[in-house]
């Protein structure tokens, strides 16, 4: 079993609440818990200057990971590179 993560990063909380619900539509995605995560901009102190992420653990190496970028893309995101 291999440790594979994916991470999508999106521009807002409501972005990434929207993409994290709509991940088990559209990938099937019910055991993995994809986890919500704030990251503050370096330098930037202000709650609004900052990225929302959504982490997935993808042990099984089924997700595709162009998939995800279009996912991604759809809420104005992407798929960062491990």
């Amino acid at each position: 079993m291999s440790d594979v993560r994916h991470v999508l990063v999106l521009p807002d909380r409501d972005a990434a609440e929207e993409a994290l619900e709509a991940l088990g539509e559209r990938f099937g995605i019910n055991d993995e818990e994809p986890r919500l995560v704030r990251d503050a901009l370096a330098g930037e102190d202000d709650a609004e200057d900052a990225q929302w992420l959504v982490v997935l653990r993808d042990a099984e190496g089924r997700l595709d990971a162009g998939e995800l970028d279009e996912f991604a893309g759809e809420w104005d995101g992407w798929r960062e590179e491990p």
